[in-house]
């Protein structure tokens, strides 16, 4: 089994910044790709930013100049630092995992929780 465990969330006002981190663990012997999604009230979940084994990154054009995606590979973890934060950008926000547990094995994709963000106008 694999946990995704996201935290940073919070309230802030527009124009402020929030950092958003992401702890994979349990059986894991290899981390493919890391990303963040986020789902507003009524809307489809939709991809923030993914960044690969290899470090090659990617964002949603919406967030691109405000959002930037890390990972510290020793410690399974990925973050999410968004700065210049919009009332649009008020979601749930997801981390996503692509993780193997041996040599060889497989990748499967897991979830976490999710954070609530919130940015007030």
């Amino acid at each position: 089994q694999v946990q995704l465990v996201e935290s940073g969330g919070g309230l802030v006002q527009a124009g402020g910044s929030l950092r958003l981190s992401c702890v994979a663990s349990g059986s894991i012997f290899a981390i493919n790709t890391m990303a963040w999604y986020r789902q507003a009230p009524g809307k489809q979940r939709e991809l923030v930013a993914v960044v690969t084994r290899g470090g090659s990154i990617n964002y949603a054009d919406s967030v691109k100049g405000r959002f930037t995606i890390s990972r510290e590979y020793a410690k399974n973890t990925v973050y999410l630092q968004m700065n210049s934060l919009k009332p649009e950008d008020t979601a749930v926000y997801y981390c996503n995992a692509d993780t193997a547990p041996a040599a060889g094995w497989g990748f499967k994709n897991s979830w976490g929780q999710g954070t609530q963000v919130t940015v007030s106008s």
